[in-house]
């Protein structure tokens, strides 16, 4: 899909959203303030809100099965969805949906696709081209492999060496596109090369592109679905490139449902879940005992992530 398309798809619904209607379905103020805008993710990225069903009350609500909003109390709504989530009572959250539009590095898309509990439908390569929109990182994010983490990034690269990497990802990317052109019998404005040939089929063209190239996605899931995804996905851990379309969402949920987001943060993403082994290792600690890890009964690894909980910023 080009960017002309979307941007003229963009003044549609912008259009729509400027008509007022009157609904008696629940609506966020916060979050119809940015309904359909892009917000911005890497170079050429973003996630954009579609459609959402409802708040904080929806989720009140299927907890106290009554009808209504519930209590009008903020703080005890606060307290009940407090509770909800310190005991794992995910179903009241599963009665909230949102639908976004994000367009990301294919890559990105492969990693993501990995948490099945979302509906998702994806551009095609097989009916349409593919824009030439492709992902480099920003210099402080081009790093070396960890020496400790065999999924992970250890040291950035410096110099000649990180010159060269940049040089080779841009050289290849566009060089890749070229080639995917002209086995579609393409030029660089999409008008047919030679009229003698037919042109390679669009759904064999598109493996020849890397997989920093751009798709797209429509991806709807529940709200117990969504902090499953950000308490894994905006976490330090995550991979940088997916990690900021995470933090773009967690932004969303913020602004969508401020007291479902202020429990999740409160007890799961700022959080901490200790083992029966830690916790009783913790107790110790607190009778004053001398706990190490030979004596603890826990890995080294296991103890090295209780020492950095228990740790004081």
């Amino acid at each position: 899909m080009s960017d002309i398309i979307l941007d003229s798809k963009a003044d549609q619904l912008a259009d729509v959203r400027a008509q007022r209607f009157s609904t008696g379905r629940a609506t966020v103020e916060a979050l119809e303030e940015i309904l359909y805008e892009p917000i911005k993710v890497l170079d050429h990225g973003f996630v954009r809100i579609v459609d959402y069903m409802g708040d904080d009350g929806a989720v009140v609500q299927a907890a106290r099965v009554s009808y209504g909003k519930g209590t009008k109390k903020v703080n005890q709504d606060q307290g009940l969805i407090n509770y909800l989530m310190r005991h794992r009572h995910t179903t009241p959250f599963e009665m909230c949906d949102i639908k976004l539009h994000i367009k990301l590095p294919i890559f990105v898309a492969r990693q993501w696709i990995r948490h099945r509990t979302a509906s998702v439908n994806e551009y095609s390569a097989r009916y349409s081209i593919l824009d030439k929109e492709f992902y480099i990182p920003e210099p402080q994010h081009l790093a070396a492999q960890s020496e400790v983490n065999n999924q992970g990034r250890g040291n950035v690269l410096v110099g000649a060496e990180a010159e060269h990497v940049l040089t080779l990802l841009k050289q290849d990317s566009v060089q890749a596109y070229s080639h995917y052109q002209d086995m579609l019998n393409l030029d660089e404005n999409g008008q047919i090369l030679d009229e003698n040939r037919s042109g390679l089929a669009r759904e064999l063209a598109r493996m020849e592109l890397p997989v920093n190239y751009y798709t797209q996605w429509y991806w709807k899931i529940n709200l117990h679905n969504l902090m499953h995804f950000l308490s894994l996905r905006a976490d330090s851990h995550a991979q940088y490139e997916i990690r900021v379309y995470a933090e773009a969402m967690l932004d969303i949920m913020r602004r969508w449902v401020p007291l479902t987001y202020h429990a999740f943060t409160e007890y799961r993403q700022q959080g901490a879940h200790l083992s029966k082994t830690g916790l009783q290792a913790v107790r110790r600690m607190i009778k004053g005992e001398i706990v190490t890890q030979e004596n603890s009964g826990l890995t080294s690894r296991e103890w090295g992530e209780l020492i950095k909980i228990l740790e004081t910023e």
